[in-house]
């Protein structure tokens, strides 16, 4: 896969360096010349414009990427590089980084937004995620809302415990992706039995994410 991503400060050279890793073709497009630092990130192809302009998005060939990750320190950049990578470019994933919360509402499919990245919304998910148990806690979301990745933690008292998957009669445009269990993480094969303490990960609408808590939690079990 090739990704570009806009901005070569500490975030986007981190994530450079773990694309990389995992075999990806990386891109580093960076406005500022004093960052622009090819051994910081060996292996990616480094390149000097301002992604805010369609002719410099031309020159590095922006269109020959499958995903493009807007994560300057600048909102307002972040929109632009999403909103060209998406309507001049056709890029098939845009990923952006929301740098300041009350910018969030922004990014939009609109935009030009597929994924909107906050890292206080993320570590505060995270937070609820780790104390929570019983509660759906949205971890991301995908096209602002029109779908989201949440996560649940099944209490003790669950009717769920000890039934298999298929009984669970999960509500419409829901998937259950994962069962994490310890350091197991599990596909959720139909035959796949519940145990207390399982976190499960599912996709859903934002609209249905309370028929998805009461369908785990009837009763207030929970």
């Amino acid at each position: 896969m090739r990704v570009a991503i806009v901005g070569a400060g500490a975030v986007g050279r981190s994530i450079a360096s773990e694309l990389l890793g995992n075999g990806h073709a990386v891109m580093l497009i960076e406005k500022n010349g004093s960052r622009v630092k090819p051994k910081a990130v060996p292996g990616a192809e480094w390149v000097q414009a301002d992604a805010c302009e369609v002719t410099s998005l031309e020159e590095a060939q922006l269109a020959t990427c499958d995903v493009v990750i807007a994560a300057t320190g600048d909102d307002k950049s972040n929109l632009v590089v999403s909103l060209l990578a998406k309507t001049e470019f056709a890029v098939n994933r845009v990923v952006a980084r929301v740098k300041d919360p009350r910018n969030e509402w922004l990014y939009t499919e609109a935009w030009g937004v597929d994924v909107a990245v906050s890292t206080p919304r993320v570590l505060a998910a995270l937070v609820e995620e780790a104390v929570t148990v019983g509660d759906v806690v949205r971890l991301m979301s995908f096209r602002k809302g029109a779908a989201n990745l949440v996560e649940i933690t099944l209490a003790e008292d669950t009717p769920w415990v000890g039934r298999p998957v298929r009984d669970v009669p999960l509500p419409r445009e829901t998937v259950l992706t994962t069962i994490l269990r310890g350091e197991r993480v599990i596909a959720p094969d139909p035959d796949e039995p519940l145990e207390a303490g399982d976190e499960l990960l599912f996709v859903t609408h934002g609209d249905i994410e309370e028929q998805l808590q009461r369908v785990m939690c009837p009763d207030g079990s929970c």
